[in-house]
């Protein structure tokens, strides 16, 4: 199967959906690892050794809360298709107790928060239209579903996450009180951000990884 594969969100984004759908996605390999957004199929390259870091430490915080909270966390590559149009690989995927009847094989729903730590190559495509996509997913309701209730995107460069509520289909940005973050809409959800940034800092310490 011959397909177009995007490195990149185009500057200007077509308003029409792509021509590619989920089985078009199902029908490809392994290798290499790509996204369907809207229609279209971008690569996702291999991401650095810090933004792993990020993840690792990310995906162990939530297995901590999914673990208490009767929950499930998951991190990339998973699978989650979100509409007929869009099957998305977020680096973080947590989903509450209540939603867990959304997992098969993959998940076949909407997670309740999803994380996408920054990358050059992927920073457009996550602020843009995975943004839009997470905002109004339920396939663009095509399920009858609301949105993603949450959405974290992760700088490691400046060590900095934006936190992103869903309200009505767009999300909102929430300022944490302090260095703890604590979710208003998923009760288990909290971060302390000083802690958390420390801990990447160690993981890293003696390398020039962390070089900024």
């Amino acid at each position: 199967m011959s397909v177009a594969l995007l490195e990149d969100t185009p500057l200007v984004l077509p308003p029409e959906l792509g021509p590619y759908r989920r089985a078009d996605y199902e029908a490809l390999p392994d290798e290499p690892r790509c996204e369907l957004i809207r229609g279209r199929f971008y690569l996702s390259p291999a991401p650095t050794l810090l933004h792993q870091i990020v993840v690792l430490l990310l995906g162990a915080h939530f297995l901590e809360i999914a673990q208490a909270s009767g929950g499930l966390a998951a991190v990339a590559p998973l699978d989650v298709p979100l509409a007929i149009h869009s099957v998305v690989q977020p680096d973080v995927v947590y989903l509450t107790a209540e939603r867990r009847n959304i997992v098969g094989r993959r998940l076949e729903g909407v997670p309740d928060l999803v994380i996408e730590v920054l990358s050059p190559a992927t920073s457009r495509r996550d602020r843009g239209e995975k943004l839009a996509l997470y905002a109004e997913s339920g396939a663009g309701g095509e399920r009858g579903e609301a949105g993603v209730r949450e959405y974290w995107i992760v700088d490691v460069e400046a060590r900095q996450i934006e936190f992103l509520v869903n309200d009505g289909g767009r999300f909102l940005v929430t300022v944490p009180s302090g260095s703890e973050y604590r979710s208003t809409g998923i009760p288990e959800v909290r971060l302390d951000l000083a802690a958390f940034w420390q801990r990447v800092a160690a993981m890293v310490a003696g390398t020039s990884i962390g070089d900024r």
